[in-house]
């Protein structure tokens, strides 16, 4: 189902992710948004560079489509080396990280996405390789197997992880550097659409980038994303300008409201309300109603109907708002 979702700030395929790559800005001049961050990773970044060093360990941590994966590239151009990426499920047994290991240059990067789901022989491998830039890896079998002191050159390890909470301690402790990324601001996104659209070659005035900034969830991999599927309508329809009638239009035929809920949004708080009264009610119960996986919803729906105010969190369970009633238009009965 999430797959399916316009909204959903998950990347889809490889021709989405060819896509995506073409509008990733390659500097932190570029990089609009997170203007925190990237004041603090240019000093860092300058400061290792001024000494010669590899960068410190970078976490970065926040919901998906924040644009983790792009920072990381940014990272990697800053500091002119080479970057490795992979995830955390593709590292299965510590040979996989070996080789990936392997292959790193001095001062290079290896990124690892979805870091929290490394398994725990490989994680504890990692903490050496993090600290003293070794790890000791197990030859052979049975009595002929022995121990190899494995050196490695000074490289930066950088993850990314939308749940935060499930990293381990000793791993969590590792980075040097720490940056937890924000839902974008209208603003920022309105900046972001405004490029992308320029990359595409497409007309797009300051309105219609408004009103795509303003139903993106705080989000630039969904801006991007709207922004495609809108171009589609106004190239058959407006003579390929991008307004806010043809905005406006096209959300309304993608489902997607004035708040960016789309189908699967209102379905979680609509279940909630006429099934559970608005809650409390517990996140498996919500996700067998509607056919998901509890970590789906956790990591791909709640963030951001929490952060506007439509869910909230209790020791009970989640429970619908008032806001979210008014939204919906929906009658609130004050419990």
């Amino acid at each position: 189902m999430d797959d399916e979702r316009i909204t959903s700030s998950k990347v889809q395929d490889s021709d989405e992710q060819a896509n995506e790559q073409s509008l990733r800005p390659q500097t932190l001049n570029q990089y609009i948004g997170q203007d925190q961050i990237k004041h603090e990773l240019a000093v860092y970044i300058e400061a290792a560079k001024r000494r010669e060093e590899a960068l410190d360990h970078v976490l970065l941590y926040g919901p998906p489509g924040l644009g983790k994966t792009t920072l990381a590239m940014v990272i990697s151009n800053e500091m002119a080396v080479q970057i490795r990426t992979t995830s955390g499920p593709a590292i299965e047994k510590p040979g996989d990280l070996v080789a990936l290991l392997n292959e790193l240059q001095p001062g290079d990067i290896l990124f690892i996405d979805e870091i929290h789901r490394l398994p725990k022989i490989v994680e504890e491998m990692l903490y050496s390789a993090m600290e003293d830039f070794f790890v000791d890896i197990v030859v052979g079998q049975g009595p002929t197997a022995h121990p190899i002191h494995f050196p490695l050159p000074p490289f930066t390890l950088i993850g990314a992880t939308t749940r935060a909470g499930l990293l381990s301690a000793p791993l969590r402790d590792r980075f040097g550097i720490v940056e937890h990324m924000n839902y974008y601001t209208t603003t920022d996104l309105s900046n972001i659409v405004c490029r992308s659209a320029a990359i595409f070659e497409s007309h797009i005035d300051n309105e219609g980038a408004h009103e795509i900034a303003s139903r993106s969830r705080g989000t630039p991999r969904i801006a991007n994303r709207l922004l495609k599927r809108i171009r589609d309508f106004a190239e058959v329809e407006n003579d390929a300008k991008i307004d806010q009638k043809i905005v406006e239009k096209s959300l309304k035929l993608l489902r997607v409201d004035d708040q960016g809920l789309d189908q699967t949004d209102q379905k979680v708080l609509r279940t909630m309300i006429e099934l559970y009264g608005g809650g409390p009610v517990g996140l498996s119960t919500i996700a067998a109603n509607i056919g998901e996986e509890p970590d789906t919803i956790s990591e791909m729906y709640e963030p951001y109907l929490l952060q506007i105010g439509f869910l909230k969190r209790t020791p009970r369970g989640r429970m619908v708002t008032e806001r979210a009633y008014e939204h919906l238009g929906i009658q609130y009965i004050n419990k």
